[in-house]
């Protein structure tokens, strides 16, 4: 297994009504936490409406997050591209580029919610056409195209970049997927990255994980580029906690908020979860297979069990929510780094493979090595008897 790498898809999700200055600094240092704890990657959304997912701006939050961190990769997941000129989609990623030195990622998507482009007079429809259209723009701009084009929206006129990226040749691209083949059929077609954000969040997702990667290789096939499963993300939900009580009990605090939100708010039903109590929400994330909550052992059979259904991906994305308080939701973080992350990195032989076999291999050796240790010190204390003996 190559490395699979960890993140975050940081929507983010707080309750409406509460300091939404508080509340996006929390996610500010919930992205520190997870660079201090090695994780790779975190995702940034947009939204402009519906008062739970409170970021407008991913480019802006990743400013601030590049200055507070050292390590870990920052994306848009996803800017949504249909909403803004593709000319200053590609402006802006490129001096993200640089202040990041290349620590930044474009994700690309329609836009989840309605009430966001209802605002712009587009409907679903239309913004997934212009999704096409801007994406094809957006690339031919970032291999330094002059670009003269009319869109439903905007009109450029030998539209070109004044930058090259800080990447060469260019920062990483993806594009979201759902559950349609459209976020697939794009990224074989430009030859970038999936994220593949409801494929494990719902069971039809489920089932069109594979069938999603085969539309990737086809597109690309047709198109003459190269793709790669360690550029295909997915996204899924996670917490976990020293026990399964614990992790129940902790995710009281803000599951049935989280959930109500897609039932009741979100027009979104590529998000339909179910259950009408805590009780029967934990139920649906544990037995539809969408997620675990419970202990790092869930954690890692949830992450193969992905990876089985999929035939091997490159990012096991967790989506960013608050169904515990803070406190808990950084332990969670932090018990997934210290068990779940070491089974799935290191190579053919994983990191936590490596120090449990060579735990396993003293255990094997122990009674005969303690024997030769105890046999080593009765030696060395009758050559000093014999040495003080010689000198009386």
């Amino acid at each position: 297994m190559d490395r699979l790498r960890f993140g975050t898809f940081l929507a983010p999700f707080h309750p409406a009504g509460e300091n939404p200055t508080l509340a996006l600094q929390r996610d500010l240092e919930l992205v520190e936490h997870l660079d201090r704890l090695g994780y790779d990657e975190a995702w940034i959304g947009e939204h402009h409406s519906a008062g739970t997912e409170i970021i407008a701006s991913p480019e802006i939050f990743i400013a601030a997050a590049a200055e507070r961190t050292k390590h870990i990769k920052l994306g848009t997941g996803v800017t949504s591209i249909s909403y803004h000129n593709p000319l200053w989609v590609a402006e802006r990623m490129v001096l993200l580029d640089h202040l990041t030195r290349g620590r930044s990622m474009l994700g690309c998507g329609p836009g989840s919610l309605p009430t966001d482009s209802m605002m712009l007079g587009l409907d679903p429809t239309d913004t997934r056409e212009l999704l096409e259209v801007d994406l094809d723009i957006i690339m031919r701009l970032l291999r330094g195209e002059t670009v003269t084009q009319k869109t439903r929206t905007h009109e450029l006129v030998n539209a070109r970049l004044h930058l090259r990226p800080y990447s060469q040749p260019c920062f990483e691209i993806a594009v979201a997927a759902v559950a349609s083949p459209t976020g697939p059929r794009m990224a074989g077609t430009h030859g970038i990255g999936l994220l593949s954000i409801g494929a494990t969040l719902s069971k039809d997702g489920f089932d069109a994980l594979a069938h999603h990667w085969n539309v990737v290789e086809e597109r690309a096939a047709h198109f003459g580029q190269t793709v790669s499963r360690r550029d295909w993300r997915l996204v899924g939900l996670m917490h976990v906690a020293e026990t399964k009580e614990q992790a129940y009990a902790e995710v009281q605090h803000g599951i049935e908020t989280w959930f109500r939100y897609f039932q009741k708010t979100a027009a979104f039903p590529q998000m339909a979860v179910e259950g009408g109590d805590a009780t029967e929400m934990i139920d649906f994330i544990n037995e539809a297979g969408v997620g675990a909550i419970g202990t790092v052992e869930d954690a890692r059979a949830q992450v193969q069990r992905l990876w089985d259904q999929s035939g091997g991906f490159g990012a096991m994305l967790l989506l960013g929510h608050e169904w515990a308080n803070p406190q808990a939701t950084k332990r969670s973080w932090e018990l997934i780094a210290q068990h779940v992350m070491p089974h799935f990195q290191g190579g053919e032989i994983s990191h936590a493979q490596a120090t449990l076999g060579a735990k396993e291999y003293a255990m094997g050796k122990r009674e005969d090595y303690a024997a030769a240790q105890m046999a080593a010190v009765a030696t060395m204390t009758e050559r000093y008897e014999k040495e003080k003996a010689g000198q009386a």
